[in-house]
């Protein structure tokens, strides 16, 4: 029987992957976004799809409609777009959370938060476990994310204990792959477009800040997973590829990988910006029987053909 499955923010980066992978393992799908830093273009190849729906909505206002599970993606996810306007990217995440654990409590519906590494803010332990609190500076310009985030993962745990909605929460490290927005200033699609115009790139500090990057279709993977596991597991689970790397290092291997002539420069640190991120996905090989399977230049290699189709 099929499954009536709601994506906020069906139409991003993230969104629209799981929209696709919903429909192909024959679920209807409705696809809810209100384009502020999702496109049409993400998700145009499915809307021939009799089982597919878009609507154009922000999460920031009630919305009602009968579905089985919800995937509450929606949230600008790079810091230029989530502090161009620090207020809307707050209200996205309280508000968005609560209008759907609304929705979810009066349907009975199972409800996923997309929650993120950035709880544990610059992390003070490595690698960081679920159990961290983490280290956030509340006040900061990253802060209307970072605090936004754990304000909902709050809420997601106060609805559950409160009214038994039966929630998931996975804590998405950087992930990447086709259809990222090449001007959101992540340092994968900002490398890669850079290297692939022959331009100088970019490194902010030494470039000895190290991250872990994880391909979309293994991220996918995880998220489904956890949708479907026993009501009594919630999370939060760490979902992310712990292999490490620096940021030079990835600046390098991306100019192998385009055989670009760009040079790599160095700017500035910006504020709060965490030298350390790789999750420990213990939880996720237990529980799940999950980790990662895509390495890194596999990955790379599919993102920078994406690139070159729309550059």
């Amino acid at each position: 029987m099929k499954k009536r499955i709601l994506v906020t923010g069906g139409a991003g980066f993230l969104g629209s992957h799981l929209c696709e992978r919903l429909l192909k393992e024959e679920n209807e799908v409705i696809c809810l976004d209100n384009f502020f830093t999702g496109r049409k273009q993400n998700i145009i190849h499915l809307i021939n799809n009799p089982f597919f729906e878009m609507i154009r909505h922000d999460v920031t206002m009630p919305f009602f409609i009968e579905v089985d599970e919800i995937y509450n993606l929606a949230c600008p996810a790079s810091p230029i777009h989530y502090q161009y306007n620090a207020i809307k990217t707050i209200k996205t995440s309280v508000m968005g959370a609560i209008n759907m654990l609304g929705l979810a409590k009066r349907v009975r519906a199972k409800i996923l938060q997309a929650s993120t590494s950035e709880v544990y803010g610059d992390p003070e332990i490595h690698p960081q476990t679920e159990d961290y609190w983490g280290h956030v500076n509340p006040i900061g310009y990253r802060s209307c994310y970072d605090e936004g985030k754990r304000c909902a993962e709050s809420l997601f745990f106060n609805y559950h204990r409160q009214n038994n909605v039966r929630i998931k929460v996975v804590r998405i490290f950087n992930t990447y792959g086709p259809r990222m927005d090449p001007h959101d200033g992540r340092v994968i699609s900002n490398f890669i477009v850079q290297a692939l115009n022959n331009k100088d790139i970019t490194i902010y500090g030494e470039g000895t800040q190290t991250r872990s990057f994880c391909y979309v279709d293994d991220l996918l993977d995880g998220m489904i997973r956890l949708m479907h596991t026993p009501d009594d597991f919630t999370g939060p689970v760490n979902m992310g590829n712990p292999g490490e790397f620096t940021i030079l290092e990835l600046a390098q291997k991306i100019i192998d990988l385009t055989k670009s002539k760009s040079r790599i420069v160095h700017e500035p640190l910006p504020a709060d910006d965490p030298m350390q991120r790789q999750p420990d996905i213990s939880l996720a090989r237990k529980t799940l029987n999950w980790e990662p399977q895509i390495p890194l230049e596999e990955g790379l290699v599919k993102t920078i053909q994406y690139f070159k189709s729309i550059n």
